[in-house]
């Protein structure tokens, strides 16, 4: 068992800075604004542009991403100057080198890691909470970047009782935490068998206190514990911990969500 706790949850407690405000207009510029932690254009072709707006509202400071649908390519990013007060963001895509895949554990050319999941719900779970929960197939296609071999997979959501519970069964330590993960040792060797268990009432508690849209925070956490099913470990060094949320900030992106650690 490896408790697989998100660093992020530490510092709830500092102050977080108001979500930036998104103006969108349409093509007769009528305006329509919102809260938005991030915004996401994805052209026909696979490009895709991301532009993270969680850091924004302190020192105005936007991520620019570019990302592309196909594993095989990789986006780029140009600028080019139009006017003194104004340039142009060009996404291109080439193929990527071969290493690039391997490094996210997928080979260049390999078929994709199959998934056998299975979603289950607490006794303490409300009909709110269940119907503010992603859904089994939103919840595989999150757990599918994250997965570098075929898996078969338990999602448990549970109360704040049973979060209790187990955590203090298996790592000794008596509150409930947000995400649990199980990993089976005696797994064959080329599949990943573990479970995830989400404490929703602490999901929800940190969502609120992080500023973060719920659904932003469950995909961090299913993708945080699905690393750890596989071996990944940030308590082990500061070194384990800068790869493990690398690939979480990477896997993410991809997803069309924020840095969840900025």
């Amino acid at each position: 068992m490896k408790s697989s706790r998100s660093r992020k949850s530490a510092r709830a407690a500092q102050t977080v800075p108001p979500i930036p405000r998104l103006s969108l207009f349409d093509a007769k510029g009528k305006v329509k604004t919102v809260d938005a932690q991030a915004l996401r254009i994805d052209f026909s072709d696979g490009r895709a542009l991301m532009f993270d707006l969680s850091g924004s509202a302190g020192d105005a400071a936007v991520a620019i991403v570019a990302q592309h649908a196909d594993p095989a390519m990789r986006a780029t990013l140009a600028l080019r100057p139009e006017h003194y007060d104004s340039l142009t963001l060009h996404v291109g895509a080439e193929i990527a080198p071969p290493d690039v895949g391997h490094a996210l554990g997928h080979e260049h050319g390999a078929r994709e890691p199959e998934l056998d999941l299975v979603v289950q719900y607490g006794d303490e779970i409300t009909d709110a909470q269940r119907k503010a929960l992603p859904k089994r197939k939103l919840i595989a296609e999150w757990l599918a970047p994250a997965l570098f071999a075929d898996a078969e997979l338990t999602v448990r959501f549970v109360g704040e009782a049973e979060g209790r519970t187990l955590n203090d069964s298996y790592r000794h330590k008596d509150y409930p935490t947000n995400v649990l993960t199980f990993a089976y040792d005696d797994s064959p060797a080329d599949k990943v068998v573990g479970d995830l268990v989400l404490c929703c009432p602490v999901v929800e508690q940190e969502a609120g206190d992080q500023k973060k849209a719920l659904t932003a925070h469950y995909a961090h956490l299913l993708v945080h514990g699905a690393l750890h099913a596989q071996g990944y470990d940030h308590e082990t060094s500061e070194e384990d911990a800068a790869e493990m949320e690398a690939l979480e900030v990477d896997i993410l992106a991809k997803l069309g969500f924020p840095n969840p650690y900025m």
